[in-house]
């Protein structure tokens, strides 16, 4: 099955005293992935119109806007506006190998290209060794249990463990930090759990996006879609490959998400990213609409 989406994002600055020299690395056009995304047009803009501009893609494949301001301004807007087709990934069988046997599959893998495990199972920039959610992964899984069950597992227990709350943490703050305090909001919740599957040996990445803001009638609204959202992609194995997950909603990714870029946490997909000289404090607003083209989904 497949879904269209009509998109518009809208990143506001708005500084206390006028800010000059902006240099902005921006990742928030979707990107398109064989077989389960396509980017049927859309283009990034920002209002003001930059004094240079130069569109690329990084190592893991994401399409980057990199622009510079050089004038002084009291507010600038990061805009993305476009029109996504989204199909229904793979959802069948388990095919993911034991996880007892993942260590010698991931070793069994030569490449290190951007879609290789061997990027995804160490230390990263957000992302360190910590032994309180080492032991919670540990206790999340048991004997016996596939890659697939170890990553669902993990999932459902950090849906339990943590009450959505926007207000509870800020785009600093740890994972360690919102473990311990139970709150967060899905960037939290992806990194807590990307730090527990590394931590019994699952591969895992980061995942920036969108979520649908209307949903199907009779289905409730999902956490997370009034701004850019964040879930958690794991490779489990030869067989079954990356797999993605939404531990905010405790649901397998399907047709109500939209991809942005995938990283190895949020460093690697932040929205926008850069350096500017200024004095005093600064506001920032996101604003994010996903609407369905069609009320049904096609065939």
């Amino acid at each position: 099955m497949s879904q269209s989406y009509d998109i518009k994002l809208r990143i506001a600055y708005r500084y206390d005293h006028p800010a000059g020299s902006h240099r902005t690395l921006l990742r928030i056009l979707p990107r398109s992935i064989e077989g389960q995304q396509q980017l049927l047009y859309g283009q990034v803009t920002t209002d003001p119109p930059p004094d240079f501009r130069l569109d690329d893609v990084d190592f893991f494949g994401n399409p980057t806007t990199e622009v510079t301001h050089e004038g002084r301004l009291s507010e600038i807007d990061f805009l993305f506006e476009g029109r996504v087709l989204r199909r229904t990934p793979r959802d069948g069988l388990d095919l993911s190998c034991a996880l007892s046997d993942l260590p010698r599959a991931v070793a069994q893998i030569q490449s290190i290209r951007a879609p290789s495990p061997h990027h995804f199972l160490g230390p990263s920039p957000r992302l360190r060794h910590e032994s309180e959610i080492a032991a919670f992964a540990r206790c999340c899984t048991r004997p016996g249990m596939s890659a697939l069950e170890a990553v669902e597992a993990v999932s459902h227990a950090l849906n339990d463990l943590f009450d959505f709350d926007s207000s509870a943490t800020e785009v600093t703050t740890t994972p360690i930090e919102a473990f311990r305090a139970r709150r967060g909001v899905c960037q939290d919740i992806s990194h807590v759990m990307i730090s527990a599957l590394r931590e019994i040996g699952v591969p895992a990445g980061y995942v920036s996006g969108f979520l649908r803001t209307l949903p199907p009638e009779g289905q409730p609204r999902l956490e997370g879609a009034d701004a850019m959202h964040a879930w958690v992609r794991a490779w489990c194995g030869p067989d079954a490959g990356w797999v993605e997950f939404d531990p905010t909603n405790a649901i397998r990714v399907g047709l109500d998400h939209v991809t942005v870029g995938f990283g190895r946490d949020y460093s690697d997909v932040a929205p926008s990213k850069g350096s500017l000289r200024s004095e005093g404090g600064h506001e920032t607003r996101h604003m994010v609409d996903v609407v369905p083209v069609e009320a049904k989904l096609t065939a």
